[in-house]
Parts: C-alpha cells; sequence; structure tokens
C-alpha cells in the first residue's frame, strides 16, 4: 500500500505514524525528547561535535554537561553519517581524542563485520544462558542510577555507551535474565539500535569468551555520576552496594567462522558497482537513509522508494519513536527527490520494477534482495573492507585492520 509522504515536521511525522503504523509498535506514539530525524539535524550535530576531551569524559554520566560522548550514533546507524565520514571529520582534533573517538569507530566496524559473518547466530550467544534467577518484572526505578538510564532510553531513544553496560550488566550479570530479551528490549526502543552493535555489546558485557562479565555496582555509579547515589531513595540501602556474585556461565565452543578461512562468506557485498541492467528506481533501506548513500547519488533523477516492513515490523513491535526518526529522515529527503513511502513486503512492492540499491551488511538484506534482484548494487561504505580472517575479538582483528 502507497502511503502519502508527510511534511517535513515532526508533528507530520507523528500523524503519519499514528495514522498508518501504530499497530506496528510499542507504547505511545511519541517522537525522541532528544533527537529529530533529518540529513540537516545530522549535518549539524556533526558540525557542532568537538572531539576535544573525548577520551576523558566519553563515559561520563550525569550531570549531562560533563559528558563527551558524540551522541552521534542515531545519524551512524541509518547511514546520514558514515563511518569514513566520521574518521575523516575528528582529523586535526587532540591527537589522545582523535585516537580513541577512532577506536570507538573501528568497534562499531568489527561489529558490522561480526554481525556479516554470523548473521542470525549471533543471537545464539556464544556462551549458554544463564538459568533465570529472578521473574523478569520491572526495572527497579527506586534506584536513581537506574531511574536516569531507563528515563533516557524509554523517552530519547538513546543513552551513552557507560549506562548501557549499567543496564545489560544489572539485567544479565546481577538478575540472571536471558541477555537476549534485554537486547530486545534495548533494540525495541535505541534509535541507534542495531543487531551488530546491540548484540555485540551485550555479548561483551555478559563475558562472551573471556568468562569476565562486568560487574556493576555502586562504584561505578559514584565515578560516573556522583551526585545520583546522594539524592537516591536507596543511599543507605543500595542494592548494588558490593560486587556482584560470579556468575555461572558455561563456555560453549565458538562458531568456526570466527576463526576465518579461505572459504570464509563475509556478506561484505561488492567492492565496486554491480550493474546488470538499467534501474529505474532506488530502493533506500533503513540502513542507509543519507544524501550520500551510493544508489541515491547515482540516480539523481529516479524516484526513491522506502517501503515499511510490515511483516517484519509486527515481529519487532519498536517504540513508535523509532519509526518517527525514520519517518522524519524521509520527509525531509522528500523535499529534494520524489519519493514514495509503501507499507507491506519490499518484494511486492518492487514486482516489475527494476531497482538500484545500496549493499547493505546485513542478513535481512540478503534475503530480500534475492527476492528483488536490482539491476545495480553499490558498496556499503565500508572503513575497512571485510576479508576471511579471524574475528575471534576485536583486539586481534584490530591489528590487522588497515585503518
Amino acid at each position: 500500500m502507497r502511503l502519502t509522504t508527510p511534511d517535513a515536521t515532526q508533528p507530520s511525522a507523528v500523524e503519519f505514524v499514528g495514522a498508518h503504523l501504530e499497530h506496528l509498535v510499542t507504547g505511545p506514539v511519541e517522537p525522541s525528547l532528544r533527537y529529530r530525524g533529518g540529513q540537516s539535524h545530522a549535518d549539524a550535530a556533526l558540525a557542532a561535535f568537538d572531539v576535544t576531551h573525548y577520551y576523558s569524559r566519553r563515559n561520563e554520566v550525569y550531570p549531562q554537561p560533563k559528558r563527551g560522548a558524540s551522541g552521534l550514533s542515531p545519524y551512524i546507524r541509518h547511514g546520514l553519517l558514515d563511518l569514513p565520514t566520521m574518521w575523516d571529520a575528528v582529523a586535526g582534533g587532540p591527537a589522545k581524542d582523535v585516537k580513541k573517538f577512532r577506536d570507538e569507530l573501528m568497534w562499531q566496524e568489527f561489529a558490522r563485520h561480526w554481525y556479516a559473518r554470523l548473521g542470525r547466530r549471533t543471537g545464539d550467544g556464544i556462551l549458554q544462558d544463564l538459568p533465570h534467577k529472578v521473574d523478569a518484572g520491572s526495572w527497579n526505578r527506586d534506584m536513581a542510577c537506574i531511574e536516569l538510564t531507563v528515563d533516557e532510553l524509554e523517552e530519547d531513544g538513546w543513552l551513552v555507551n557507560q549506562t548501557r553496560m549499567w543496564l545489560a550488566s544489572e539485567w544479565a550479570v546481577r538478575r540472571g535474565l536471558r541477555w537476549q530479551d534485554g537486547e530486545d528490549e534495548f533494540f525495541r526502543h535505541l534509535l541507534d539500535g542495531s543487531r551488530a552493535a546491540n548484540r555485540l555489546g551485550w555479548q561483551w558485557t555478559i563475558g562472551t569468551a573471556s568468562r569476565k562479565p562486568y560487574g556493576f555496582s555502586r562504584w561505578q555509579v559514584e565515578k560516573r555520576a556522583p551526585s545520583l547515589c546522594a539524592s537516591c531513595d536507596l543511599v543507605h540501602a543500595c542494592p548494588i552496594e558490593d560486587w556482584p556474585e560470579d556468575s555461572d556461565y558455561a563456555p560453549t565452543p565458538q562458531p568456526v567462522t570466527l576463526r576465518g578461512g579461505a572459504q570464509t562468506q563475509t556478506n561484505a557485498g561488492p567492492s565496486a558497482p554491480e550493474i546488470v541492467g538499467e534501474p529505474d528506481t532506488v530502493w533506500l533501506t533503513a540502513e542507509s537513509l543519507g544524501s550520500a548513500d551510493a544508489a541515491l547519488a547515482a540516480h539523481p533523477d529516479l524516484p526513491v522508494v522506502f517501503v515499511f516492513d510490515e511483516p517484519l515490523l509486527q515481529s519487532l513491535q519498536l517504540s513508535a519513536k523509532r519509526l518517527i526518526f525514520l519517518t522524519e529522515i524521509l520527509a525531509e529527503l522528500g523535499q529534494e527527490r520524489d519519493v514514495e513511502l509503501h507499507l507491506g513486503r519490499p518484494a511486492d512492492v518492487f514486482v516489475d520494477r527494476q531497482v538500484a540499491v545500496t549493499h547493505a551488511p546485513v542478513p535481512g538484506f540478503a534475503r530480500r534482495a534475492r527476492a528483488i534482484a536490482p539491476v545495480a548494487v553499490y558498496p556499503w561504505p565500508w572503513l575497512t573492507f571485510p576479508k576471511a580472517g579471524s574475528i575471534e575479538s576485536f583486539s586481534a582483528w584490530r591489528k590487522t585492520a588497515k585503518r
């Protein structure tokens, strides 16, 4: 079903999601309190970012003015800012800060390589699940650190890396709940939610391969958000006063494909455009919605199509703020290009169309591309092109990466 592209205003995006997509979301149809979608907002956020002090302040949590995190990840996640652009953007800054920021970009790149290699198997985990120690229930919002963090997750759709680790450790290490369920909860709300970085972050927190989980305790809160503890209702009865007990993880064999080899499939996509016909439509995916999308840039006169994949969204039940954010991006693009929005199955929408698209290194793209059969596929903007070598650990992979 084709939908009318809304005006490039947040109220219009909210109205659009409420009218057409409300049955596919969980929670109220409300936008992020922090973020606006659109290339202009991404460009403005990048222009305002100063890498100075990133090394010393990236993990600060509260008060918010002390934070040094870039806050650019929602725009990176959807391709409005790609990793090579971010790499170049910080050139000339303080050496220590630039190095740390670029190391974080390489972590994102590593996550994409890891996900491209393993796909859905990343959801199985490299470690066996912990037994449930308690019922899932709700977050203990009597804890000031949890209240602040969950509020940001649910209202802004974004968290600094430090508080992501707090919540993941509280969920899986302290409470003994399935990490996959916690990762799904993050994925529902985070505007930058991706199965690559999200899953890798959760598996790192629970101690994948190392058997050294991240132990969330009061010490971290007092270090990164010192005034929170003083104002907490549980200041004298803190549930995380002490270091958590050791977790009973049982390592399982790592997938052979992590070690690589000549026959390893990397799902990297083409290194140069692959064109077998004359396209009449540009297909945009949620992985790549920026104005620099390769297929979009190569065909400036073609209509642009984005499909809200109804069966997929029905299964995911994302927060409405994620779809509002995407709608804002597409509505702004619609001011410059002929943008068609559809609700349904991508393969049905593109019947009898000759499609140009930018490769996306995720298994969902591969499945849909096989059904759609694009006539022009453009390369993904890698920082370092995937190869068949080992991706068993970030540190080992980083030593071999070209950047």
